[in-house]
């Protein structure tokens, strides 16, 4: 309904009196809004039995991220021993680099994730292990027939990596006694250019004296 307003008007006869007569004003009219969307359910909103259900299909990485994201999931989601046994068994079979070291240890996530784990998680993330050609294994983070995410060419640092990971990232005494040949290897190279160094000069000094003589 319209909202009543007062105007005043005075009489051309006798100005005093006020004569108060009420007006209709019309309201404008608001625009017509859409009715909003029904909220689309979540990963967050589905029931508990939904979460374990999907949590059942993932491999140990996705699982161990997905346990990290709250407190329910993490004490919903499953990353036990059986799950890094499945995970490895499947890197072996698609003919990936494994953790060499003999001391990994299954019984924790922390414990397990120490050492090439990591890195192998890590190249992992960035598909350094997915393939772009048809027919490979495909994208190991999206699951699809080709990676897209993948870079053609592997750089130099990307190629240490995985040397680093067939050596074992974790046997200290192993990379030390690498370290100890190469200064080795480096003092004896320097050694060697010194004696060829002063033996040319000797020989030098030998052909100005005989020329003085």
């Amino acid at each position: 309904m319209a909202p009543l307003t007062r105007t005043k008007s005075k009489s051309l006869a006798n100005p005093d009196p006020v004569i108060t007569t009420l007006t209709l004003r019309p309201t404008p009219q608001a625009p017509s809004c859409p009715t909003p969307p029904r909220d689309q359910p979540t990963l967050s909103t589905l029931p508990p039995e939904l979460h374990l259900l999907v949590s059942s299909h993932l491999t140990y990485p996705d699982a161990l991220s997905l346990k990290h994201t709250n407190r329910h999931f993490y004490t919903l989601v499953y990353t036990g021993v059986n799950l890094k046994i499945e995970w490895l068994i499947e890197r072996r079979r698609l003919h990936l680099d494994c953790p060499h070291d003999k001391k990994c240890e299954l019984g924790s996530d922390m414990r397990f994730c120490r050492g090439s784990v990591r890195l192998l998680m890590k190249r992992r993330r960035e598909h350094g292990e997915c393939d772009t050609r048809e027919g490979g294994r495909g994208c190991l983070v999206f699951g699809t027939g080709i990676c897209t995410f993948r870079r053609k060419r592997v750089g130099l640092l990307e190629k240490a990596s995985r040397f680093t990971l067939r050596l074992g990232s974790s046997n200290v005494l192993g990379w030390w006694m690498c370290l100890a040949v190469m200064g080795a290897l480096v003092a004896w190279f320097c050694m060697e250019m010194q004696k060829t160094q002063a033996s040319s000069a000797g020989a030098i000094s030998m052909v100005l004296e005989e020329q003085s003589v």
